[in-house]
Order: structure tokens, then sequence, then C-alpha cells
């Protein structure tokens, strides 16, 4: 099945990060914006690059726990976006997001953000039930839930994702269904097909090349 997008300008964008999305003597490209910054270090002048990192986000998770930039703070992390009441594309994503956490899940250094995108059905009751069906532990895959408006932001602006209504689709909504690969930095790292067992294979190979570079 493919991914869909309607963002305005977005599919260009998604096209170009996932052409991008390919480890090259086993290190993987940074994503998205960067600035060159200049500043004297003993004297000399030095060009730094900084990154585009992921914005200030601060979402409860299942269990009424808040969920901020420090939570992933100094570890790799998978987010992606869904509503439980998704009739296409999440069950095959979250089947391949089962295949992630199994294989991640003794690793403290490792977590996996799921945000819902529909919160007004998706109570933080229905995703704690549906985490312990999904056979969570809570703690290394939280499902998150927040203002829609910010979590739509957040996905377009941090994660190059889409998420919108729409009640044209099934369920009501739109979104993409990357998993998205972000290191200790905050940067993204590589976005990847979450109905796609290939490209989630590709996925967890690049999460151990991250693992061994940070």
């Amino acid at each position: 099945m493919k991914l869909r997008f309607k963002c305005l300008g977005l599919i260009a964008v998604i096209a170009l990060l996932v052409a991008c999305n390919s480890s090259t003597h086993n290190t993987l490209p940074i994503l998205g914006n960067r600035v060159a910054e200049e500043k004297m270090i003993d004297g000399k002048l030095v060009v730094d690059t900084i990154y585009q990192t992921i914005p200030t986000f601060s979402l409860l998770n299942q269990d009424s726990v808040m969920v901020s930039n420090e939570t992933v703070k100094g570890k790799i992390y998978v987010a992606d976006f869904f509503f439980t009441s998704c009739p296409t594309i999440c069950p095959i994503m979250k089947k391949e997001m089962i295949r992630v956490y199994e294989k991640f899940k003794g690793n403290n250094q490792v977590i996996i953000l799921s945000h819902t995108i529909d919160p007004d059905y998706d109570t933080l009751t229905l995703l704690r039930d549906y985490a312990n069906r999904l056979g969570s532990d809570g703690k290394h895959w939280m499902f998150l839930r927040g203002d829609r408006k910010l979590v739509y932001e957040l996905a377009e602006k941090g994660y190059y994702a889409s998420a919108m209504v729409d009640s044209t689709e099934p369920g009501g909504f739109i979104h993409s269904g990357g998993f998205i690969l972000v290191d200790k930095q905050q940067r993204v790292r590589g976005i990847y097909d979450g109905t796609s067992a290939n490209d989630v294979d590709k996925l967890m190979v690049d999460m151990d090349i991250l693992l061994k570079e940070e």
C-alpha cells in the first residue's frame, strides 16, 4: 500500500528525504535544514554546521505521564503518527512497529513515540488499552496525545510527516505512514515506509548503525 500525502509542498520534501534515506559507509545522513555558524576558536574563524532539530514538545502518554524532549534526551527514537480507529494503513504500521519494539525493547537507549492525530476520540484510557493490546510495556513504546493543532504542526515541521482532517478519507483523516528515526541530538536521520516490511528491516539496521555512531 502506497503512502498518501496531501500537504502543500510536502510531497517534494518527503520524496527528497526518503531518497536521502540510505546509509553510506555505515553513516546515516542528517536530514532537514541546516545553517553555517561562524565562531572564533583560539583566534581562528571556524565554520560550524547547525542542523535542524525536533521542535519543543510536551505531550501526555497513555499513563498520563508528560513526555517531552527531555524524555528522549540522550536516546535514539522512532516516531510515527496514527489513530486507533484508522481502517487503512495504521494496522499495517503497528504490525511492523511491533517488530521494531520486540527487537529493541531491552535497550534503554531506544524509545518509540506513536502520536495520535485524533485526540478527540483517542482518550488516554483508550490509548492505554491500545498499548496493552499491542504488547507495549508503556515505557519503551509510548502513545502520545495532545492538542490536535500542535501535534499536526509537530508532524509537519519536526518530522516531515503529514497529518490532517479529511472527511473524504476512510476514518476521516489522512496522514503519512512514515517511521521517522531521530538521533540523540534530536536530528532526523531517516524516514521509512511503515507499511513496507523491507523498509522497516532497513530501519532496524540503521538503528543499529546509529546506536554505534552515538
